[in-house]
């Protein structure tokens, strides 16, 4: 299955990495970075594994941090709408197609 990133998302992730880099060092904002690579690779295996959130938009953990992948099953891609932290501003993605 194709994994593609929504813009915003790939931000997201872009920001987080250097907010860990910046704040917390080489090692943690790779740690970050391969938990992320880790969650898409074993969703794009198991794309169903994701707890549903609404009709279309699931979300798994990243393990260690605070953030979940959200995404969405399309056909022919696993299409990855936000990563966004678990409990700072709820649902702000929900708008994203």
């Amino acid at each position: 299955m194709k994994l593609l990133w929504q813009d915003h998302a790939k931000a997201e992730f872009q920001g987080e990495l250097r907010y860990y880099l910046t704040h917390a060092g080489k090692t943690v904002a790779q740690a970050f970075r391969n938990e992320v690579q880790r969650v898409t690779r074993q969703l794009r295996e198991h794309p169903e594994s994701g707890l549903r959130i609404d009709y279309k938009a699931r979300r798994f953990p990243v393990h260690g941090f605070s953030f979940d992948v959200i995404y969405r099953v399309a056909p022919a891609a696993l299409i990855v709408v936000a990563l966004a932290h678990q409990t700072r501003r709820p649902g702000y993605w929900a708008g994203r197609r």
